[in-house]
């Protein structure tokens, strides 16, 4: 059975860090593609950064220079690095396997496929 379970999360000041991890069971995560994606209150979810199993990576562009998308093959778990977290960064976020990074003419997008976890709320206070 394929799980993901989101861990890290909390409330921070506006300019502070925080590290998401995403320990995943039932694959080898290092084969697979992976993705962080949030829902802020209110709003649809969206695809924050992904990573794919030859190393292609994506950010959306809010968070392009703040957030390191990475994975620990030995532990089985990918990480979301976040620094100079802003208040509009607030939401539930969720890891996702396996999940696609699309390119068109005009965008990138990041899209998940497969499983979800559950979910860690991250809030930011100004």
């Amino acid at each position: 059975e394929v799980q993901l379970v989101e861990s890290g999360g909390g409330l921070v000041q506006a300019g502070g860090s925080l590290r998401l991890s995403c320990v995943v069971s039932g694959f080898a995560l290092d084969d697979e593609s992976v993705g962080w994606f949030r829902q802020a209150a209110g709003r649809e979810r969206e695809g924050v950064s992904c990573t794919t199993s030859v190393g292609s990576t994506y950010y959306t562009d809010s968070v392009k220079g703040r957030f390191t998308i990475s994975k620990d093959s030995a532990k089985n778990t990918a990480y979301l690095q976040m620094d100079s977290l802003k208040p509009e960064d607030t939401g539930v976020y969720y890891c996702a396997v396996p999940v696609m990074i699309l390119n068109t003419r005009t965008t990138t997008t990041c899209d998940a496929v497969g499983t979800w976890g559950q979910g860690t709320l991250v809030t930011v206070s100004s």
